[in-house]
């Protein structure tokens, strides 16, 4: 089936910046119509066997109000797509269903999860979404999903399975970079070098932070799309199991690297305490070396008159080697039992 306007202007979107990509499909494939919200809208209501899918990035208020008159999209969840600052969600406004997801990417050089927030408005025939911050980018998703005519053919269905399944790698990809900042952390606790590595635990620790608030929200929604719900295509269930399991899987694997976060944080903890130790032991021990030249000497310079050593010729002689015997014993029975 192709879908066929007449009237309709041939010009590409004139917001370039906010309007990412317009398209209608039909049986799979996407149709040469131009790209703005209007042809969409014009084209699903003329035609009862296409869809659109209409992409936001930032949009303005005006903007976005636009793209709810020519949709209907509901206030309450049009609000919570402009703030982008919502707990991942799924919520049903009539036989329209909004899924919020919070997207994630690593930022290496700071050791932080950035995060922003992806908006999936999904009704009978139009998907629309809103797109917050730099991750998250769904142009390759919507190529992926192109190429794959059969999987189109389950309509507004597939596109929020490809979006979800996209958001999730993504949280998998942000779990193994932070894996990697975390063997790094343990090899630095555990090296000989005396490390501080307590401030990039815990920076590490509210980025996994982060990536708890976005993930494990998500899970529920998921398991209830992997179980079918009304107005989703039941033969996308088996494609939500896929993601309900990959989202248990990275949100488990979260939970392991807080764990393990958390053990760092108490084994670099526990080995300052004992260098601190160490260091103690050491300096007590040279105090110890030291008092015994200091006490001899402290004796020998009081000024008394009657010394029975003042008088002997190789005294001072044999008070510096008294000191340098006494000193040296005691260094080595320091060495002995690990102080030194």
């Amino acid at each position: 089936m192709t879908c066929t306007l007449s009237g309709v202007r041939k010009s590409r979107c004139h917001d370039g910046a906010v309007i990412v990509d317009c398209g209608v499909y039909a049986g799979g494939e996407r149709q040469d119509l131009p790209k703005d919200p209007e042809t969409v809208a014009q084209a699903i209501d003329d035609h009862g066997e296409c869809f659109g899918w209409v992409g936001l990035h930032e949009p303005s208020d005006a903007e976005m109000r636009r793209v709810q008159r020519l949709f209907d999209l509901h206030e309450l969840a049009v609000e919570d797509a402009l703030k982008a600052h919502q707990r991942p969600k799924v919520e049903r406004f009539g036989d329209a269903i909004v899924v919020v997801l919070r997207t994630l990417w690593y930022v290496d050089e700071g050791d932080a999860v950035e995060t922003g927030q992806l908006s999936v408005f999904v009704g009978p025939r139009y998907v629309v979404t809103v797109r917050h911050g730099q991750g998250g980018e769904l142009a390759t998703t919507r190529q992926n999903l192109e190429e794959r005519a059969q999987m189109l053919g389950h309509g507004p269905a597939a596109v929020l399975w490809a979006i979800c399944d996209s958001v999730v790698d993504g949280y998998e990809s942000v779990a193994e970079s932070v894996e990697v900042d975390v063997d790094e952390i343990e090899s630095s606790v555990f090296s000989a070098d005396r490390t501080s590595d307590a401030e990039r635990i815990y920076r590490l620790k509210r980025e996994v932070l982060e990536m708890r608030r976005a993930i494990l929200p998500l899970r529920e929604p998921m398991e209830q799309f992997a179980h079918g719900v009304p107005g989703i295509n039941p033969k996308a269930a088996p494609f939500f199991r896929d993601v309900a399991d990959h989202v248990s899987r990275v949100a488990d694997q979260t939970e392991s690297i807080d764990t393990l976060l958390s053990s760092a944080l108490g084994a670099h903890l526990a080995r300052v305490s004992v260098q601190q130790n160490d260091d103690m032991r050491r300096i007590s021990a040279w105090v110890a070396i030291a008092a015994v030249p200091t006490m001899l000497a402290g004796i020998y310079g009081m000024n008394f008159d009657n010394m029975p050593e003042l008088t002997w010729h190789y005294g001072y002689y044999g008070i510096l080697l008294l000191m340098a015997a006494v000193c040296f014993t005691m260094y080595r029975f320091f060495r002995k039992v690990g102080w030194l």
